[in-house]
């Protein structure tokens, strides 16, 4: 071994050993339910790779692009439940897995039918807005109540479910939604959310759910 070259084995050490002392400073600063902070740590190891002459784990930085990407869109949703022509019309509730979104029959149907009201695309089209920003899935699901359908149209509340989430699905696509990216599910009332027994729960389970779902 040329022993003028030692100085570079000490030197690697050296770097290795920088590197690891700057992993555990950031690992003591983000726990594991603040996204923010974990985003900001994967971008940080990420150039403190580059900084020692590695390559940067494009995978880590692409998840934590779509991760703020995500978390914007949610933000933009929640805001419009608040403040904008949604509010009081549609439901968010947000998980680690998905963002999921709420919307009673009356929003969108007349009883019995599954075609779209012309205001429900009112109600429809800014979240279509949204959603088309990232290249996430979105899951569309039809619910209903346990009263037995009247119409002919319909065999079933399941039939009928099914056909009201595929209404929402191809108004999504007609936004620009990917055709690749979107899913449309009937429950019927296999799924309630509220009682049946009652009339307040039976318009609580007559309702279309539509999911952004989340990176992993």
């Amino acid at each position: 071994m040329n022993k003028g070259a030692l100085w570079a084995v000490t030197y690697g050490d050296l770097m290795s050993y920088l590197m690891i002392f700057f992993l555990v400073l950031f690992s003591f600063s983000i726990t594991r339910n603040d996204k923010t902070k974990s985003r900001k740590y994967e971008e940080s190891l990420g150039n403190i790779q580059k900084a020692f002459g590695g390559k940067a784990d494009s995978r880590g930085l692409e998840r934590a692009k779509a991760k703020e990407n995500e978390s914007q869109v949610e933000t933009n949703l929640k805001e419009s439940m608040r403040t904008g022509d949604l509010a009081n019309l549609v439901q968010i509730q947000s998980s680690e897995r998905k963002v999921k979104l709420v919307l009673t029959e009356g929003v969108l149907f007349a009883s019995g039918k599954a075609d779209l009201k012309e205001p429900a695309k009112k109600v429809l089209g800014p979240i279509a807005a949204e959603l088309k920003k990232i290249p996430n899935d979105v899951i569309i699901e039809g619910h209903t109540d346990n009263v037995p359908i009247k119409t002919g149209r319909y065999s079933s509340n399941w039939e009928l479910s099914m056909a009201r989430a595929y209404s929402v699905l191809q108004f999504m696509q007609e936004q620009g939604i990917s055709a690749k990216h979107l899913a449309g599910i009937g429950y019927g009332e296999n799924r309630p959310a509220g009682n049946n027994a009652t009339a307040e729960g039976r318009a609580k389970n007559r309702r279309i759910e539509i999911s952004l779902m989340k990176t992993d």
